[in-house]
């Protein structure tokens, strides 16, 4: 096991980000605070655009460009040709889901934490193209069903169709133990792995996913507009292209045209080289401190506020299950979850509202409408914590 994270390290990284001195940041599960060298990055870049043009600029820049992919290549245990670079996790499941071949009576199994956009996308399936599909409940303890699971894969099962890391909870499901199932009866594997990339160390080989989707700004500290799509070598033929151009192709003749032979093909060829080369920094930001040491020091912190917010009368926290990440869920007695946030940001305490349409099969489930959500990244510090705990009491004393 990796070191976790010293003191002496933590405060070089907050002192490489500059946000940290500005405000308490516990959004991270919606955008975290860039490092320095990322912001740099960006910005420099387009400094030289504006000096030089794009085109010239990005010519410059052609070796770190594509080291970008090689970069997430190695964050998640992946082939270069098998990544493509997408604005979002959003854009990168929709271009994996809808290039599956759907026929009427294939069957989906997902799970209770699905997020909107993915169910959103389940919903569009079964109304256009007459495909079914199952949610597996967590169980009382909030686990998922692994037999349950199994269980429910049948002769139509086309897609497992799950989420990592919902956006508003704090537990997390099983995705090597899902993918081991998969692989056993050679069904398509694809995972939103959106909150879970610079979160939890990721390994598509151990998982055995097919496609993985995933933003940037997350705990992965990219800018926001940046993500990327995983996609197994051996199934890219299987899935169909909606967008197609020059830099989507091999080769174009007057009557026939061949996709190129690696995921860029689910690109486009037009997007922001400063995004690009800023995502890459990084991904290398996040594998020179280790995600390994970085996500020992997230459950710390995690663990720490769930039990400091416990002691608070008049805050319930919603997180349970055996496996708990750095999102913190709760509730504040009688103060909606809105309103909690924007006390809080009076005090430059940054939390965020998650709303019941987010993750709505487990949000109607537990008959919750809203939640406020902490999310902590390891530039965070127990003293934080304190002065969120701190001003929530004070909230409530001055609500009652």
């Amino acid at each position: 096991m990796e070191n976790i994270l010293s003191e002496q390290e933590v405060q070089q990284l907050r002192a490489e980000t500059r946000g940290t001195t500005k405000t308490i940041h516990f959004n991270n599960a919606g955008s975290s605070l860039h490092p320095d060298v990322v912001v740099n990055t960006v910005i420099d870049y387009l400094y030289e655009e504006a000096q030089n043009g794009g085109y010239e600029t990005e010519y410059t820049y052609r070796e770190e460009l594509e080291n970008t992919y090689s970069l997430i290549a190695r964050l998640i245990n992946a082939r270069k040709d098998e990544i493509a670079i997408v604005e979002n996790a959003s854009i990168g499941w929709w271009l994996a889901f809808n290039g599956i071949d759907f026929k009427p009576g294939d069957e989906i199994i997902t799970c209770e934490m699905e997020y909107v956009t993915n169910l959103i996308g389940l919903l569009h399936a079964q109304k256009t193209m007459g495909v079914e599909f199952k949610v597996i409940p967590n169980d009382e303890h909030g686990n998922f069903q692994l037999k349950a699971f199994e269980d429910a894969i049948g002769p139509k099962t086309k897609l497992i169709a799950v989420t990592h890391i919902p956006s508003t909870a704090g537990s997390m499901i099983p995705v090597e133990e899902i993918g081991r199932i998969a692989r056993k009866h050679n069904i398509l594997y694809l995972l939103d792995a959106c909150q879970s990339v610079g979160h939890v160390p990721l390994d598509v080989q151990a998982i055995g996913c097919d496609m993985l989707a995933v933003t940037g700004r997350k705990y992965l500290r990219a800018p926001r507009g940046t993500g990327f799509l995983y996609v197994r070598k051996e199934i890219q033929d299987k899935l169909k292209l909606f967008f197609m151009d020059g830099f989507t192709t091999q080769w174009v003749t007057e009557t026939d045209f061949k996709p190129r032979d690696d995921a860029r093909r689910f690109e486009v060829y037009e997007k922001s080289r400063a995004l690009t080369l800023g995502l890459g920094k990084a991904v290398e930001y996040a594998l020179n401190i280790g995600v390994g040491r970085t996500w020992q020091r997230v459950q710390h912190l995690a663990g720490l506020l769930r039990s400091k917010l416990k002691e608070v009368n008049g805050i319930t926290v919603h997180d349970f299950g055996d496996q708990l990440c750095g999102i913190v869920t709760f509730s504040v007695e009688g103060l909606d979850a809105a309103a909690v946030k924007n006390k809080l940001a009076e005090k430059h305490i940054n939390v965020s509202v998650g709303k019941a349409v987010s993750t709505l099969i487990y949000m109607n489930k537990n008959h919750l409408s809203n939640i406020v959500r902490a999310s902590v990244h390891y530039y965070n510090t127990e003293e934080e914590i304190g002065v969120l705990c701190g001003a929530l009491e004070e909230i409530l004393r001055v609500s009652v």
